[in-house]
């Protein structure tokens, strides 16, 4: 079964399983009287939305790339989970709203057995549902499983809460239901604003995790001819659509043909180990001269005394035209980029003053 239809066939049990509970908190709620079974019952029905909401996006998200969505469709996924972000603050507001009017105009609330067995058995069931869809979301890296989870596992804290409101109201005739709803609320309220953050993140671009880009690095590295792995960047469209692009340093005597035979194991290779679609541009490396290796490692020491520079790579020596490039890695957190740039050039400069030096900075994308 593909990664669509597993998520499609999560979201199909969670909406089952969410009618269910709806029909049975409705039913206990109008009898008992109970405003927090009912709305119980209403964030239980949106959660069924919640779970349509997935498998709408899932499918749209499926679709293969076409002329005007060339890198595919799969960031559909991130909108998908921002939807079920809006939707669980919706439920928290709606609820915080109904528990104030709650405390503010109590009424008397009719209790019986069988209300407080429903009511268990809705924590059981949105527990285990909850723990069940947020594991098979980070299983197949799906957003919206993952927020579709967190918020079952929630509404298990909302029925758990309305249980022990009810069996307080039997025991001391002393009603919680309202000032619980309001304690409640502000956790789903928390919980859908995390979600919203999560997704508008990933649409926005975030940093590759470090695992990954260690990973990548190392494999690359493995390459005999690769003397470097730098300005590595990924760009997700999607949990399945990974597109990226890497600097390798090389012996600046290999042929285009060895370069050619290169790139395109390296591109082989991260797709087949990594699912990445990966370019390859290519840096070269001086050789078999002792004043490259001199100069590098000169400019290598003057890089050390600034330490908002990360690293210094692609450094390379134009005999013909007497040029000196690099590229400096510099902390986003650096707010004097361009100076601490001209420092460097202007020392280098200094001990070689027949020379022209260009050097480029660089973000630092990755590990």
């Amino acid at each position: 079964m593909n990664r669509s239809n597993s998520i499609v066939r999560v979201s199909i049990i969670g909406i089952l399983t969410n009618l269910a509970l709806v029909a049975m908190k409705m039913v206990v709620g109008l009898i008992s009287g109970s405003i927090a079974i009912i709305n119980d019952a209403i964030n239980n029905f949106s959660d069924a939305l919640s779970s349509i909401i997935t498998i709408i996006g899932t499918k749209l998200a499926g679709r293969k790339p076409d002329k005007e969505h060339p890198y595919g469709h799969g960031r559909i996924e991130y909108i998908s989970s921002i939807s079920i972000a809006i939707i669980v603050l919706l439920a928290g507001f709606s609820s915080f709203m109904e528990s104030v009017d709650k405390i503010i105009h109590p009424n008397e609330v009719n209790y019986t057995t069988a209300t407080l067995i429903v009511v268990a058995m809705g924590v059981l069931v949105k527990y285990f549902l909850g723990r069940y869809v947020k594991k098979q979301g980070e299983k197949y890296s799906s957003e919206s499983l993952i927020a579709s989870g967190t918020d079952a596992s929630f509404d298990a804290v909302i029925s758990l809460s309305t249980l022990v409101a009810a069996l307080i109201y039997l025991l001391f005739h002393l009603s919680l239901e309202g000032i619980l709803g309001v304690v409640i609320s502000f956790f789903i309220l928390k919980s859908g604003i995390e979600i919203l953050i999560e997704s508008l993140s990933r649409i926005v671009g975030e940093r590759i995790e470090g695992d990954l880009s260690e990973n990548i690095k190392k494999r690359i590295n493995s390459f005999p001819e690769v003397k470097g792995t730098y300005d590595l960047i990924l760009h997700k469209y999607g949990p399945e659509r990974i597109i990226g692009s890497v600097h390798i340093e090389v012996d600046d005597e290999m042929t285009a043909k060895q370069l050619h035979k290169l790139t395109r194991e390296i591109s082989a290779t991260c797709y087949k180990e990594f699912g990445i679609i990966m370019t390859v541009g290519i840096y070269a490396s001086n050789s078999g001269d002792t004043l490259f290796s001199q100069m590098k490692e000169e400019a290598n020491r003057i890089v050390a005394d600034y330490p908002e520079i990360l690293e210094i790579h692609a450094f390379y020596v134009d005999e013909a035209t007497k040029s000196i490039t690099f590229d400096l890695v510099v902390d986003f957190k650096c707010d004097h980029r361009e100076q601490t740039r001209d420092e460097v050039v202007s020392r280098l400069l200094a001990k070689y003053p027949d020379y022209q030096c260009f050097a480029v900075i660089d973000d630092d994308f990755s590990d």
